[in-house]
Formats: C-alpha cells, sequence, structure tokens
C-alpha cells in the first residue's frame, strides 16, 4: 500500500523517519529519498534496505522550513513521547501541497483489543511502549495544523496470533473485512496534504491577458460604431 501510494507523489525530496526494517520509499520517483533514525540501527537487523542518513529527536527534524515534499511516518507516532509535536514538525518542513502519510494500529480492532487485555495481564502483543491514536483523533490533529485529510485505508484483519498455521487459517477475514468491516483493520495508512491559507492556483498569467483582451476590443468598436 505504502508502494502504491508514493509512487505518483512528485517533487525533490522525499523523507521517512523511523522503522528502518522496511523501504516506505522504494516506489518513489523522487530523486533525492533519505532515512532518518532516532537511533543508529543495529548492524545486524535484518530488512534493512536503505542506509540511515540522519541520527535526530523525532520531535526537533533537522531540515529547513517548506523544504520536503513527501514525509512518511511508519508507525512513529504511537511510541513518540510527543507525538503532537512530531506533526508540528512536519507540517513545518513540508513545502505548501507537500504529503504526509502516516501509518498506525487500530484502537478499533481485535489487535487494539488484544494489546488493551495485554495491559492488565501484562502479556503484550506489540511492544508494551506504544499507546495506539485512533483514526478519528489523528484526524483532528491533522486539521488542527491545517493539514487536509485525505485517503484512508485500513488492513490486517486476522487475529492477533503469531503461530503461521493459525494466520493461515483466519487468512479468509482479510478479504472479509476489506468488505464487511473495513474500519476495524489493525493497522491504517492516513494520507494529508499541507494547505496554506491564502494560497491559490491559478493559470498562466497569458491566459487571464487573452481573455482580457477579447473582452474589451468589441466594446471599443461598438463605441466608435456608436460615436460615428
Amino acid at each position: 500500500m505504502l508502494d502504491k501510494l508514493t509512487v505518483d507523489i512528485f517533487g525533490f525530496n522525499a523523507l521517512q523517519i523511523g522503522l528502518p526494517q522496511i523501504d516506505a520509499l522504494a516506489a518513489s520517483r523522487m530523486p533525492h529519498r533519505w532515512l532518518t533514525n532516532s537511533r543508529m540501527p543495529d548492524e545486524n537487523q535484518p530488512g534493512q534496505k536503505r542506509p540511515v542518513v540522519v541520527i535526530h529527536d523525532f520531535a526537533e527534524l533537522p531540515f529547513d522550513a517548506h523544504s520536503i515534499d513527501l514525509i512518511v511516518l511508519p508507525h512513529v507516532l504511537e511510541f513518540a513521547a510527543e507525538p503532537h509535536q512530531i506533526l508540528r514538525e512536519v507540517e513545518r518542513v513540508l513545502i505548501p501541497e507537500g504529503r504526509v502519510i502516516i501509518t498506525g494500529f487500530n484502537r478499533a480492532s481485535l489487535w487494539g483489543a488484544r494489546q488493551a487485555t495485554g495491559r492488565l495481564s501484562k502479556n503484550y502483543f506489540l511492544p508494551k511502549e506504544g499507546e495506539f491514536i485512533s483514526h478519528p483523533r489523528l484526524k483532528d490533529w491533522l486539521k488542527l495544523l491545517n493539514m487536509e485529510v485525505g485517503s484512508s485505508d485500513f488492513g490486517c484483519y486476522a487475529p492477533p496470533v503469531k503461530s503461521e498455521k493459525w494466520l493461515q487459517r483466519y487468512s479468509f477475514m482479510e478479504k472479509a473485512g476489506q468488505r464487511w468491516w473495513p474500519y476495524f483493520g489493525a493497522v491504517y495508512i492516513l494520507q494529508a496534504v499541507k494547505r496554506v491559507k491564502g494560497m491559490h492556483l491559478i493559470g498562466p498569467a497569458w491566459k487571464q491577458k487573452r481573455v482580457s483582451s477579447a473582452h474589451a476590443l468589441p466594446v471599443a468598436n461598438k463605441s466608435k460604431e456608436s460615436n460615428g
């Protein structure tokens, strides 16, 4: 799904923050694609395909304002101490009409219920540090930052089991979930666009001049004929 979303977003600079185990920008066509993280990953960590170029605090992005076209936050906010501050920094460094793609764990899902019971029994399915952020709540946060929320996708409808055998048995729930209860997937992917108040996209200036002159000429001709 990340490949599908990023392949048609055009620009020059794309940034993935965190989760170096996946390459969220693999399908992006932008010439400059970077991965940053809060710490240097283990050299033996499996799955990492892109080198980490910057180590930084996620709440303080080391980039100029209005300098990044696309930012991907894969499961960053639910494990952050200051998720609001991270979003504020994302809004700051994005160019006008720049995009952010966020993946998160959905509270309203079987995985969310399993994590909630795990807090009581101390038997966690996902990392215990995670604090799930609901999809509607995240949308509200983005709207406060003048970010226009676009498409959202949900997935992972199978119960939270670790056995490959049981995952195969529950595989039918993926298609059924997409059709019958799409908003209860364990994972969501949300896309938003940075809007700047007062900015309006207009056509080329020559089109405006051509239209104005076309309206002006007949009026002048009419005036001449009436005076004559």
